[in-house]
């Protein structure tokens, strides 16, 4: 052990001295050259405080990533650039090898960034009267498409769910022609409100939401049959929301720049809140509410509202920029070529509108930047320790907000062969509320790497809960989501999908600060560190990961998805790849 230390001192030195020089290759917009931490810091971080994960040293960095100066770690911007110089310190000064494109520290990850100027021209037209949709206010619209100005002038289609689903006996589009029209749709699965009676009780998970449910999907959908745009009508509960996190960056997204191929999405995506829909469907003589019941049978099927049409004149900025996906390795000794990732996401939303106090900063300090401090910990943790035969990546991921945009960039042009990557453990949003007696569990009956979270869990004497949220669909919402596509089996830890069963206060107290965070800093000015975060709970639930990359990382086990996992099948494709 002490001769691994020193060897380890010895090679982080090396490291910082190139950083310095600016020798750490990076060839990218996000990379400059900063002064490094000091090495003898870390070398203190590699001895005897080493084998636990340090809520101080959690803290620290979130204090850090959360900060002024950071401006909301938004992509493309000083804060966001700051933020890859930051990550890329950390690693190098742990002594771990650049883990990105040819030997660097990055994966570039080109991208657009697009906002509809104000002022935004937006209406149904019912018969001869005018509904005027107020951006932020009544709808929450933007486009992902390099375009400089849009005018639709269409008619509009109410498509219920907007589900085709043939293994579920399921297609609400029937005989529709989406193409250069608009698509208005319920936002979650058919079943989720459906009472036990109804035919369509249990067919898409009952209140677990599907990947049916996700307004990624419904996008996807409506860009696939020709529709012109998509909007999702808004609903708190079933979208796991309010209308504020709905609304929070109005006009603005990010997409990866596109290579020609494929569908371009459509042309104006997102929200449509709850009342101006219901004022719609009134005004053209339909009742939202039993619209809503009627699209829950399997005989519904998409029509056009009649003499209603969408109109909208808006005007584009379009940005091209670059951001980077920070990478780092941990060689294995034995099966270098076996891969353990673990993740987080590096963004948060920048800088926006004042809110009530003058705050434009919107810091993201749980949301990622305390899960982000997590990978950075596990990272210390695993290279302090004992060497372990198969490689571990430490992946923390750029534009997660923005549609997972750095992970599925990394998915659909892997650095690691996605048929050699053992498994991603995932780290975001961590609950700060104190110790607890479970962990929580999204997506439950996906993967064996359950087993795994339940024996480790059982190790420090807790129990695992499955989610008591699984209606907002979480296990679609977070990157390791791009890997399971790809049949990467994934692990996801997120501190909001389900009360803990707190040490102080129980399940009524977890339950409870989820609904505070929800419901006044996700996505906001508030999202910021606190003194009062009591970090145990959050540390405990990082040490797990690091637990199951210590069982899995010696191990000649490949994790495998459940039977009826809809990942199981992709995963099954490059079963000769391993051994």
């Amino acid at each position: 052990m002490i001769r691994n230390t020193v060897i380890a001192l010895s090679y982080r030195q090396l490291l910082l001295v190139a950083l310095i020089a600016g020798l750490v290759g990076c060839g990218n917009a996000d990379m400059e050259t900063t002064t490094a931490p000091d090495a003898a810091d870390n070398a203190n971080a590699a001895g005897e405080n080493s084998a636990r994960i340090e809520m101080d040293r959690l803290a620290a960095t979130v204090k850090v990533l959360a900060s002024d100066e950071f401006e909301g770690r938004a992509p493309g911007t000083p804060g966001g650039r700051k933020t890859v110089r930051y990550l890329v310190e950390q690693f190098a000064a742990l002594g771990l090898e650049p883990g990105g494109e040819s030997g660097s520290w990055v994966q570039t990850v080109p991208m657009i960034r697009t906002q509809v100027q104000t002022p935004a021209t937006m209406q149904f037209r019912v018969g001869g009267k005018i509904q005027t949709l107020q951006q932020e206010i009544d709808i929450a619209a933007d486009t992902v498409r390099p375009v400089q100005s849009i005018a639709i002038d269409a008619p509009v289609v109410f498509v219920g769910f907007g589900a085709s689903a043939p293994e579920r006996d399921w297609d609400d589009y029937g005989d529709i022609d989406l193409a250069g029209k608009v698509a208005i749709y319920l936002v979650n699965d058919p079943d989720f409100a459906a009472t036990p009676d109804e035919p369509v009780a249990g067919r898409f998970g009952d209140r677990r939401m599907t990947y049916y449910g996700r307004w990624a999907y419904k996008y996807a959908e409506a860009a696939r049959r020709g529709a012109t745009a998509a909007l999702v009508i808004h609903e708190t509960e079933a979208a796991g929301y309010g209308w504020n996190v709905a609304s929070s960056s109005p006009g603005e997204n990010y997409a990866v720049v596109r290579d020609g191929s494929g569908t371009d999405p459509v042309l104006l995506q997102g929200w449509l809140q709850g009342d101006a829909a219901a004022k719609l469907f009134s005004a053209a003589g339909y009742d939202l509410d039993e619209l809503r019941v009627r699209a829950r049978s399997p005989d519904f099927k998409a029509f056009e509202l009649r003499d209603v049409t969408f109109h909208a004149d808006l005007q584009v900025k379009v940005e091209t920029i670059e951001s980077s996906n920070v990478l780092a390795r941990l060689p294995g000794t034995s099966r270098p070529d076996e891969i353990l990732m673990v993740s987080s996401h590096w963004d948060a939303y920048g800088l926006g509108e004042p809110d009530a106090e003058g705050r434009t900063m919107r810091p993201g300090a749980n949301d990622d930047a305390l899960g982000t401090a997590g990978v950075l910990e596990i990272a210390r943790v695993l290279t302090a320790g004992a060497p372990l035969e198969r490689s571990v990546v430490f992946a923390v991921w750029t534009a997660e907000e923005s549609g997972l945009l750095g992970s599925e960039a990394y998915a659909n042009d892997p650095v690691y062969p996605l048929e050699k990557t053992v498994a991603n453990l995932t780290l975001d949003i961590l609950q700060t509320a104190g110790p607890a007696r479970d962990v929580i569990l999204v997506g439950e009956g996906q993967s064996d790497l359950e087993d795994d979270l339940a024996s480790a869990a059982a190790s420090q004497g807790r129990v695992v809960t499955p989610e008591s949220l699984p209606e907002n669909g979480l296990f679609f919402r977070a990157d390791h989501f791009s890997l399971a596509q790809r049949g990467v089996p994934v692990l996801l830890i997120m501190g909001i999908a389900g009360g803990a069963d707190l040490i102080e206060g129980g399940r009524e107290a977890g339950e409870q600060w989820i609904a505070d965070y929800i419901a006044n800093c996700y996505h906001q000015t508030c999202d910021t560190w606190s003194p009062d975060w009591d970090l145990r709970g959050a540390a405990e639930d990082i040490e797990l990961f690091r637990i199951i990359i210590d069982d899995l990382g010696n191990s000649t086990r490949w994790p495998k998805w459940k039977a009826g996992s809809e990942f199981k099948a992709i995963r099954a494709q490059s079963a000769d790849a391993r051994p």
